[in-house]
């Protein structure tokens, strides 16, 4: 399994990167799964459904099955978020695992940065950052990707994990 990040400011546009890419991914042929990190409390449960009546009675994994999908639910219960190869080990045996949100993971990332929100770069600071994909003209030692044009990220990806 290759793994391969986004790393960049909350309204860069990764999980819209992400969007467009993964159907390219696909296309080839590749089997592709996704880890996003969330920086705060969310809920993919619903009130008032049978799964999230029994995980607020205090049950620790929930696993809702059907014949379309399956989901496990894990309440923490004060215990320490796991650490992402933790996490990375729940995944079932896949081509490219992409990951978004763990800024810190020693994986190598694509930082997606827009001058729009005004936030300082990643990469100086991130050994791990192998290119930029921007909107904008950029300042970089690294190779720098047009956020619009998806097909020639995808490659870059591709090709950087050996996988083209």
């Amino acid at each position: 399994m290759k793994t391969f990040g986004f790393a960049g400011w909350s309204g860069s546009g990764k999980t819209t990167l992400i969007e467009q890419l993964i159907p390219l991914f696909v296309k080839r042929g590749l089997r592709v799964s996704l880890i996003k990190h969330a920086h705060h409390t969310f809920d993919v449960d619903k009130e008032g459904k049978d799964s999230y009546r029994h995980r607020q009675a205090g049950a620790t994994e929930i696993l809702v099955t059907s014949s379309r999908r399956w989901v496990l639910m894990h309440e923490l219960r004060g215990e320490p978020e796991p650490s992402f190869d933790d996490q990375v080990r729940h995944f079932s045996p896949c081509d490219l695992l992409l990951v978004e949100g763990f800024k810190h993971a020693p994986i190598p990332k694509l930082e997606v940065w827009r001058a729009e929100p005004g936030e300082g770069m990643l990469h100086p600071n991130d050994p791990h950052i192998v290119a930029v994909a921007s909107d904008a003209k950029v300042k970089t030692k690294l190779p720098l990707l047009d956020l619009n044009d998806p097909a020639r990220i995808a490659a870059f990806i591709l090709g950087h994990l050996k996988l083209a």
